[in-house]
């Protein structure tokens, strides 16, 4: 029973969290702008700096983070990371210049532990057979929130500018509340691990990770998704305000599509792919969904097209919950905190790497002076990454024993 009540908690945490991540996206554009009084192109880039700023204080606390789970608990970092993020979300709002946007970045990227943390929580209370299935109604979970948050973001965004803000910090605040009084800890005296600064860098908790058998080749695979697949989260917003004319509110409505298609991937299709295929075949079957679908978003032309493809994208879905449930059981059961610090990592280096490259990329094609007018060239790129990430997984056997 308590394992449960404490899933339930888990899930709700990452609800509210991708909430509070999602209520602001729809507003970005037009608050750099604001900020910079430039035009979209230049906010584009604007962007894609305090996407970067983030994911560069992700790769660098990240596996901190995670060994400090490890030997101090899940419940302590998920809490203080819920509350340093409240009050980040109020120095966003209130933001006057572009460098303080920088700053805000800044602290939400060494804050920002609630994911990894809570998936190093699952694996703790979860027997290997079902991490899978369990990562992927967390996948599901963030794809709810992601449907709630640009939609409420799109609509508060009507009411005033920094109204998002205040809202993802009143989440946060509401959740933190709630898991002081609801949250146990998972970190038991048996699984306690003493931290050590030389694992906790990121190179140095890689290095140790990756000495984990038939780990090396699923973080490498899992850095390559990373980067191909933020393209949606680096490029979407400008992507359909160029392609199609969307404002802010159909940006929103757009994104909550998609997380719709997302969560009901995560919740509904996960589990039974990794059940029936193995997570080896699910994530290469999901790879050849994100391949098209990407690629079809890089020719579409039209908005209504557009809105078709994307619940196919939930197809795709099953690839990073069967690549975590991959690594997860060469871990042991004191190193899952650092392993998901490691994925986290990887995955703040696709972040970093991800909005430079895709906001480039489309600003190369979209400024005034473009030789060709194509806003669905970063598409077009994840795509073609996304073939590396299958060669990439299928090149040899397998190394990690599959579910059945």
């Amino acid at each position: 029973m308590q394992n449960r009540l404490a899933l339930t908690f888990i899930l709700i945490t990452v609800t509210l969290d991708a909430i509070g991540i999602g209520l602001i996206f729809p507003v970005m554009p037009d608050l750099i702008r604001s900020v910079t009084h430039g035009d979209l192109s230049q906010a584009a880039i604007w962007g894609g700096i305090l996407s970067t700023s983030f994911a560069v204080m992700q790769f660098l606390f990240g596996p901190v983070i995670g060994s400090l789970s490890d030997r101090f608990g899940r419940r302590p970092v998920l809490l203080v990371s819920l509350l340093v993020m409240g009050l980040d979300y109020i120095v966003l709002a209130m933001a006057p210049t572009i460098w303080l946007l920088l700053l805000g970045r800044i602290v939400a990227g060494i804050a920002a532990a609630t994911y990894a943390t809570a998936t190093a929580y699952i694996a703790d209370i979860t027997p290997p057979e079902e991490r899978g299935r369990r990562f992927g109604l967390i996948g599901a979970c963030f794809g709810v929130g992601f449907v709630l948050g640009p939609l409420l973001g799109g609509l508060l965004s009507t009411l005033h500018l920094h109204a998002p803000f205040y809202a993802a910090a009143a989440l946060a605040f509401a959740n933190l509340a709630l898991g002081f009084f609801v949250l146990p800890e998972t970190v038991t005296d048996a699984t306690r691990r003493p931290f050590s600064l030389a694992r906790a860098n990121p190179l140095g908790a890689l290095r140790a990770v990756s000495r984990l058998p038939g780990v090396r080749r699923v973080l490498a695979t899992f850095l390559i998704l990373g980067i191909a697949m933020n393209v949606y989260p680096a490029i979407w917003a400008y992507f359909g305000q160029a392609r199609f004319g969307w404002d802010s509110r159909m940006v929103g409505l757009s994104l909550a599509l998609y997380g719709v298609s997302f969560a009901v991937g995560q919740a509904l299709l996960v589990g039974p792919m990794i059940r029936r295929f193995g997570e080896h075949r699910a994530a290469q079957y999901g790879m050849w969904v994100d391949i098209t679908t990407l690629a079809a978003l890089g020719l579409v032309t039209s908005g209504t097209a557009a809105l078709v493809i994307t619940p196919i994208t939930a197809l795709g879905g099953a690839v990073t919950p069967a690549l975590q449930a991959l690594a997860s059981r060469s871990a042991p059961a004191d190193a899952q905190g650092e392993l998901q610090g490691v994925l986290s990592s990887l995955n703040a280096i696709a972040m970093i790497t991800a909005p430079l490259v895709m906001t480039s990329v489309f600003s190369a094609f979209t400024h005034p002076g473009a030789p060709v007018f194509a806003p669905g060239a970063p598409f077009l790129l994840a795509s073609a990454l996304m073939v590396l990430a299958y060669l990439l997984h299928t090149a040899k056997p397998k190394t990690v024993t599959t579910a059945s």
